[in-house]
């Protein structure tokens, strides 16, 4: 794939979001998300691992060496599928706030609530879904998947990923949106290290 495409450059133009807890304005589309190629001159924010860790650290109270597995592996399949971290990362924190054992009723199983019964293609020879790397590399793909089939539509592309409404993909959106913020304040400050309440 050229062009490693994500939110921003397709249609969420006709999403609005309500103002977040944050006190952020409401928004019509996520320029947060942009393109990671980093040729576009409105590339977005890529962040460090040190910084996503530390943001999962500090928001959804996220064990340190927890937070770094999940960061490396929202980093390796951002990079493989063309997905903007903060997507990746608000499309978990909606589906399972980043509790790799979570299993819905329906069965979707792991950080991105794969459903092995509708993807037995991509889980047949997988043999733990609550492993972050396999887990996010499952569902990146098979968001990546729905994306390229609704035209880069990524709303409808979320709406399939969830079986859900519009509403569901306007909850992603937003976490997009507050999870480039916090990314950036923590970029300044990752601090690579365990907090005192991370080694009792």
């Amino acid at each position: 794939m050229n062009a490693l495409v994500v939110a921003a450059a397709l249609s969420l133009s006709a999403v609005t979001l309500p103002a977040s807890a944050d006190n952020a304005a409401p928004v019509s589309s996520v320029a947060a998300v942009g393109t990671i190629a980093g040729s576009a001159p409105d590339a977005p924010f890529v962040p460090a691992l040190d910084a996503i860790a530390a943001t999962l650290r500090d928001r959804f109270h996220v064990a340190y060496a927890e937070a770094r597995t999940i960061a490396h592996a929202v980093q390796a399949e951002s990079e493989r599928y063309g997905l903007a971290p903060a997507l990746l990362l608000a499309i978990i924190a909606v589906e399972s706030s980043f509790d790799r054992h979570a299993v819905s009723g329906a069965g979707a199983r792991g950080l991105m609530q794969v459903l092995p019964a509708s993807h037995r293609d991509l889980v047949s020879h997988v043999k733990d879904l609550s492993d972050p790397a396999t887990n996010v590399r499952i569902g990146a793909a098979i968001f990546r998947g729905y994306l390229d089939d609704e035209d880069g539509d990524v709303e409808a592309a979320l709406v399939r990923y969830n079986g859900g409404t519009k509403r569901y993909a306007q909850r992603v959106v937003l976490r997009v949106q507050q999870f480039d913020a916090q990314l950036r304040r923590t970029a300044g400050n990752p601090s690579g290290e365990p907090r005192a309440a991370d080694n009792p």
